[in-house]
């Protein structure tokens, strides 16, 4: 296993230092944008629509990012949209007007979608079926790292001035360097046949309200977390700490949780994930303003919890296709999380308005606490799924992976698991 991490290292390294580049520019970008909007007072629900425009352009990049793949190369693709990404957070620095922003930050998740298609497809390809989940492993952990890192960023300049917005740039634009002096050959790119999201739905009801639910949840704690923090009285350095800890305590959970859930009824992991991330989330709306340890305890606690929920769902979901679907189910999946991300910042921001900061996590513990609701009774409705016929967990982060790779993880694990019956 050492040999085959270290020779996928040494073929994918120029492509996951790019996206280890790429991530920190990301993870800085996102918290920076809420916590500027806040700083030129911005109305809440506002910047909720303009948090949630990212994830209508991620949403349509998804869709369009396949057929540029097809037509002009990876590379080509690459380049073209990681330029573009560096040029909106320039202009966001430009023009601090939430229409200019919102239009922005939809060109912004439309280039950050089509890299993700573009990163997962090259890094699939060259994987083989006995290291593709350790290829999965080492991508996931370095966006993981990167996010959590970018945090910590912010301590570098002023979230008023131009500088945090002149660094993003320079990351996302350092990105693009190994990747375009590689001597690798690009990869082919099939785009493949969908399923539909009532199939879907009819195979795993479960598994598609999971995947759309961490949508929300997700988008509301990389979106809003760093406007709650700052709403809460914070500086600059908590801020950072405060996003850090929430995004990098899931790089410790996945691992255990998934292993869990290969081994007994992943609806009842999932239960227990939602029922523990809703008890972090109101001990940190009632006890948070104790103290800033406590405070951000429990929210590493909440986000280590909460961000397994994706990987779950789309375990779930695996679960119940035939190895043949579930290449195909991956777009359908990215696009249900997509729209479940449009919609969690501008609820989160619409109950902060009404009823204060605090409504960041009691918001976040009503997600989690219906999906556990949903959870509990769908399991009264349908037995568990034998434990030959489930796929191995899947690792992954939302909102930063296009599905594709994934699909074919859980394709080589289904065909790996039919071998040995």
């Amino acid at each position: 296993m050492r040999r085959i991490s270290t020779q996928y290292f040494l073929a994918t390294w120029p492509l996951l230092l790019g996206m280890g580049l790429l991530m920190l520019g990301a993870g800085l970008q996102g918290t920076l944008i809420g916590l500027r909007a806040t700083l030129d007072a911005f109305p809440l629900v506002l910047i909720g629509a303009v948090m949630s425009c990212y994830y209508v352009g991620y949403i349509c990049g998804s869709i369009c990012a396949p057929q540029l793949v097809q037509r002009v190369g990876h590379i080509r693709v690459f380049a073209a949209l990681t330029s573009l990404a560096s040029v909106t957070i320039l202009v966001q620095a430009l023009f601090v007007t939430p229409l200019v922003w919102a239009l922005l930050r939809a060109a912004s998740g439309f280039c950050f979608a089509g890299i993700y298609v573009v990163a997962e497809s090259w890094l699939n390809d060259r994987a083989t079926n006995a290291n593709r989940g350790v290829a999965l492993a080492l991508y996931m952990l370095v966006l993981y790292v990167g996010l959590g890192g970018g945090q910590f960023l912010l301590n570098l300049g002023d979230a008023g001035g131009p500088t945090l917005f002149i660094l993003v740039a320079v990351l996302i634009s350092l990105a693009v360097v190994p990747m375009t002096l590689t001597v690798q050959r690009a990869p082919e790119f099939d785009i493949p046949q969908k399923i539909s999201v009532r199939e879907l739905y009819d195979a795993s009801p479960m598994g598609v309200v999971g995947v759309t639910a961490s949508g929300m949840v997700t988008s509301a704690l990389f979106s809003m977390g760093a406007v709650y923090a700052r709403l809460s009285g914070f500086e600059a350095r908590d801020i950072g700490t405060f996003m850090g800890v929430s995004i990098l305590a899931a790089v410790l959970t996945q691992l255990p949780i998934g292993r869990l859930s290969d081994r007994v009824d992943r609806r009842s992991v999932l239960i227990v994930v939602c029922l523990l991330a809703a008890g972090f989330g109101l001990a940190a709306a009632v006890f948070g303003s104790m103290s800033r340890p406590l405070l951000f305890l429990l929210a590493a606690s909440f986000g280590g919890i909460a961000l397994t929920l994706y990987s779950l769902s789309l375990s779930h979901i695996n679960d119940h296709l035939r190895p043949d679907q579930m290449v195909s189910a991956s777009s359908v999946v990215i696009l249900l999380n997509g729209v479940g991300a449009v919609a969690g910042p501008l609820l989160v921001a619409t109950l902060m308005a009404s009823f204060g900061p605090a409504a960041y996590f009691w918001s976040l513990a009503a997600l989690v606490g219906c999906l556990a609701i949903y959870a509990i009774w769908r399991k009264g409705q349908r037995g568990p799924v034998e434990p030959g016929h489930k796929v191995r967990f899947v690792t992954t982060q939302p909102q930063a992976a296009s599905g594709r790779m994934i699909g074919v993880i859980a394709h080589d694990a289904a065909l790996a698991r039919d071998d040995t019956h």
